[in-house]
């Protein structure tokens, strides 16, 4: 609405923005700021969210318009004429919705929105990329989400009908140059929204079905509905991290694996969690086969998938654990987190810590258990990545944690392959002895060449190896 306006009429009249809204839109069609993929994404999202107020309301026995519609996303590419149109059967919106959802915002959200990117740009400026990150994380957390489309679009054209029984279609349109109309939807027009997004020159890639379905697989792979391309289902729609733990079989398992890693093996394991209190999340995280460290590729970084409301807003985050569990993969999905929380606030989030130090508990008993049960799997495991996770020893709230989970090559032992922990070597040390003796050097050879070890081979004591970097 203007800010004259009390009621939406339908008459085609243009009426103008709000002067805080047409600031919004310059700095985002002339963005240099933002990456133009986050409004698919956001797009999208508000589809979904159309669609789950839909099957409330059917499962709460309300009878809608066109009841026999199913809930659905659909992209449509029309590469000769540069239109994207995105539509959902979700819950529609009457005139006065579009005007008051679409054609304002609350002057308060623009305004913060438009502060905080400033603030942003003044104090991240110096870093490359920063900026961009910045605005891709701002947008939607103030309620504009919507308005991203104009960073792609020259012309949108919004047409929508409300699922309450009887009610008449809206057509919203708007250049993002100032100014809007409203204007009465043809009767034909079905329960939902339909997003007619004429696209500009420069940003002809949004009609590239190839480069559609990477968005979609990237932020909207398990939105809870289906998704479809020109009329081809594009995402996977379940989330099994949100499965029961006991309906998931192995298979399912090792392929959600491979579809987050891109490793083409099977995992060495998984650790599969729901916590419902004190704060509510779901996690799927998986140990590799191996060690791209151990195999020259340099030292890595945590990289889990964080997804708020089944949407993607962190594809690598390193906050969700510590450094010394960074070759674990895998997803953590947070229902207490807001969609657009900002990536720059991750390391001093509270919620973010808390689920780390949850995260971190689960996994060390997790490495714990396999070690009682099955010591070859173990063994394995620790020679693969003991000199990442042996980093975690400084980790003093998980201190009687890594005491059990520290694995030693010894005198006991022929070769290198064999290990023993510190409660083995406890219990097998002769009657009177009372330190645990070791020896360091630069390899597993030059220790047993030690001439001080005679001593302890004479007396048969065990002495444990510490021959590798940490």
């Amino acid at each position: 609405m203007s800010e004259t306006d009390t009621t939406a009429n339908v008459d085609g009249e243009r009426r103008e923005f709000k002067a805080e809204i047409k600031k919004l839109l310059d700095i985002l069609i002339h963005s240099v700021y933002t990456s133009k993929d986050v409004f698919v994404r956001e797009l999208i999202s508000n589809a979904a969210d159309a669609l789950e107020k839909a099957r409330f309301r059917q499962a709460s026995g309300e009878t809608l318009q066109d009841s026999d519609l199913p809930l659905e996303i659909g992209l449509e590419t029309n590469e000769e004429d540069r239109i994207l149109v995105i539509t959902d059967t979700g819950i529609g919106m009457t005139a006065d919705e579009v005007d008051a959802n679409i054609g304002t915002i609350a002057h308060s959200g623009a305004t913060a929105f438009l502060e905080q990117l400033q603030r942003s740009k003044q104090s991240e400026s110096g870093a490359e990329g920063e900026p961009a990150e910045a605005g891709v994380n701002l947008i939607g957390r103030f309620g504009v989400g919507f308005y991203s489309v104009f960073m792609a679009a020259e012309k949108v054209v919004l047409t929508s009908r409300s699922a309450d029984p009887d009610a008449a279609g809206v057509v919203w349109t708007s250049d993002g140059a100032g100014e809007y109309t409203l204007a009465a939807a043809p009767e034909e027009q079905p329960r939902g929204t339909r997003i007619e997004v004429h696209l500009k020159k420069e940003s002809d890639e949004f009609v590239d079905a190839s480069h559609l379905k990477s968005i979609v697989q990237r932020y909207s792979n398990f939105v809870p509905f289906p998704i479809k391309l020109n009329g081809e289902q594009v995402n996977r729609t379940t989330a099994l991290w949100r499965e029961p733990a006991s309906q998931v079989k192995d298979e399912d398992y090792n392929e959600f694996y491979k579809l987050v890693s891109h490793d083409y093996q099977d995992p060495l394991l998984h650790l599969h969690h729901s916590v419902d209190a004190p704060l509510q999340f779901k996690s799927l995280l998986y140990v590799p086969q191996t060690s791209p460290e151990a195999m020259g590729f340099g030292e890595g970084e945590v990289s889990v998938q964080l997804y708020v409301q089944r949407v993607l807003i962190d594809g690598d985050n390193q906050y969700c654990l510590p450094k010394y569990l960074r070759f674990v993969k895998g997803v953590v999905e947070s229902e207490d987190l807001p969609l657009n929380v900002s990536r720059e606030t991750f390391q001093h989030n509270r919620m973010i810590a808390k689920i780390r130090d949850i995260l971190t508990r689960k996994l060390l008993d997790r490495f714990l258990k396999l070690a009682e049960d099955d010591e070859e799997t173990y063994n394995k495991f620790w020679q693969t990545f003991n000199r990442i996770l042996k980093e975690g020893y400084s980790d003093h709230a998980n201190k009687d944690r890594f005491q059990d989970l520290l694995r030693f090559n010894s005198s006991r032992h022929d070769d290198e392959e064999g290990l023993v922990s510190l409660k083995q070597y406890v219990e097998t040390m002769p009657e009177g002895q009372k330190a645990i003796y070791f020896l360091t050097g630069p390899t597993r050879e030059a220790l047993q060449r030690d001439p001080r070890l005679e001593l302890f081979r004479k007396h048969r004591l065990e002495v444990l190896y510490l021959y590798e970097a940490a």
